[in-house]
């Protein structure tokens, strides 16, 4: 019987970041093949503004040394922002639902000072 190859990295301990992506109409979600190599943060973002996901939906994190796994979404929208904002340019057009998703712009509460 054949063995699929592992997703656990071969490293002990690193942050691993995966990409549902939406391909639309019959084929739907999946979770992205992705080499071991390009699963880092860094990599992510750059992959993501290049354009080399269809239509992010969510993206997932976990590091199997230290047992956690937890909805990196949020984080990365940030990070994609802050980004395409230090590089003066506007974001791909493929990121603009998952960049409206995960805006906390919206969500976030101005404190006013009180006199």
């Amino acid at each position: 019987m054949r063995t699929s190859p592992s997703i656990v990295p071969r490293d002990d301990d690193q942050d691993i970041y995966l990409v549902m992506d939406d391909f639309g109409g019959r084929l739907g979600r999946a979770w992205r093949e992705t080499e071991p190599d390009s699963t880092e943060r860094e990599t992510l973002i750059r992959d993501l503004l290049d354009g080399q996901y269809s239509n992010p939906v969510r993206i997932v994190s976990f590091n199997t040394a230290e047992g956690w796994s937890r909805d990196a979404s949020e984080d990365i929208a940030q990070a994609l922002r802050r980004r395409c904002e230090l590089e003066m340019r506007e974001p791909p057009a493929i990121l603009e639902e998952f960049l409206e998703r995960f805006d906390v712009r919206d969500r976030l509460q101005l404190r006013l000072r009180l006199a």
